[in-house]
């Protein structure tokens, strides 16, 4: 049965919430994306409020002042695991006095938003990257209160470092994760793979040519992508071998994109943490695509199409592929179609809807019996 669905999210973060969006339209879905700032990189949007004091300047000092510097760490390497999820809490008053300022100065124009699309009457609501509009969670306690269905989703970093919001939390009908190693943090979290769209991207195959060989990277944050040893690697084999480095950096997304598609080879990162989007689309291409695994993700899918690297092989494993034309066509065929079989967006859509239908039944069956439970006392 169509729904009514809407996805709330601080940004489009890589395109994740609107490709949902795009998938459910395809479904047959009525589904809506509401951000509150634009993702600097140029993605889609469908509904940006454009809230203030979110990613000026004079606010990421403020930031980094006022907030626990372990919120702010951004790197390659997994989370320590054991004692539940990172909770999000003010780190102290001065904090606390922001973030209820900020807060104040955005309620009308939310206020007025809501109004606008009759917030209160969608059936589904998908929190993606776990955040209300405000940190007390008054809207999603509020949805509940009404009975309405509440998914809460994480895209990456929003779990590892600035936790869960425990209103937000609490409210959820369903946690799911694009992330293996949040597994680790949260074991109430299902796993689902990133959504994608393959059919958007024109796959071709790079015949090897008397030409340097181009190698890319497109690190949004180096630290989390491992960047300078990445880097460093390749300047070493600059003195080696013919090859050309493409940093792809600080791009609008579609400028981007036609930049990695020059590329014969592609290094999405090494660390802890598994590959992200850009693997998808380095794929999605016919790029032959070097990254670090997560263990849970290759016991999951043996037949993934990835080279794996870390700091210790990443150099004999890009002079493998260097060296052999024949290898990387062999891995952009079996990627594209690694990527079709497991990443299409739509079938990744179906999957959420069908565990959050499990869970709304088992939810309603346990109440009932609490009911029949308490009128037999």
């Amino acid at each position: 049965m169509p729904m009514r669905i809407l996805h709330i999210a601080p940004q489009n973060i890589s395109d994740v919430p609107m490709t949902l969006v795009r998938a459910e339209r395809a479904l047959g879905h009525d589904s809506r994306l509401v951000t509150f700032y634009r993702d600097p990189r140029g993605y889609d949007e469908d509904m940006c409020l454009e809230l203030p004091l979110v990613r000026s300047v004079a606010v990421q000092r403020l930031k980094r002042w006022v907030s626990d510097p372990q919120r702010q760490r951004v790197d390659n390497l997994a989370r320590p695991t054991g004692e539940g999820p990172p909770v999000w809490r003010p780190h102290g008053a001065a904090e606390r006095w922001l973030v209820a300022l900020r807060e104040r100065l955005w309620q009308r124009k939310i206020q007025r938003w809501m109004q606008e699309v009759d917030f209160w009457n969608f059936d589904v609501y998908e929190f993606d990257a776990g955040l209300d509009f405000y940190r007390d969670g008054r809207i999603v306690r509020r949805l509940k209160q009404i009975g309405k269905r509440v998914v809460v989703a994480y895209t990456g970093s929003d779990l590892r470092t600035r936790g869960i919001i425990p209103a937000v939390d609490a409210a959820a009908d369903l946690r799911i994760t694009f992330e293996w190693d949040h597994l680790d943090l949260d074991d109430r979290l299902m796993h689902v793979l990133f959504p994608f769209e393959p059919e958007r991207f024109a796959f071709r195959i790079r015949e090897a040519r008397s030409r340097p060989v181009r190698i890319g990277h497109a690190p949004t944050n180096r630290a989390a992508k491992g960047s300078d040893v990445i880097l460093a690697v390749l300047q070493q084999l600059q003195t080696e071998r013919d090859i050309e480095i493409v940093l792809i950096e600080h791009l609008p997304y579609r400028e981007a994109i036609a930049r990695k598609d020059t590329c014969d080879i592609f290094i999405d990162q090494i660390g802890d943490l598994g590959y992200g989007i850009n693997a998808l689309e380095a794929l999605a291409l016919g790029i032959p695509t070097c990254t670090g695994l997560v263990p849970a993700f290759k016991r999951a899918y043996p037949d993934h199409p990835f080279v794996e690297v870390d700091r210790r092989n990443l150099k004999d494993a890009l002079l493998a592929l260097i060296d052999d034309a024949a290898r990387r066509r062999r891995l952009a065929e079996q990627g594209r179609r690694w990527l079709e079989r497991h990443h299409d967006s739509r079938a990744i859509v179906q999957r959420i809807h069908r565990a959050l239908e499990e869970r709304s039944q088992e939810t309603a069956t346990t109440q009932a019996k609490t009911t029949l439970s308490g009128n037999a006392e």
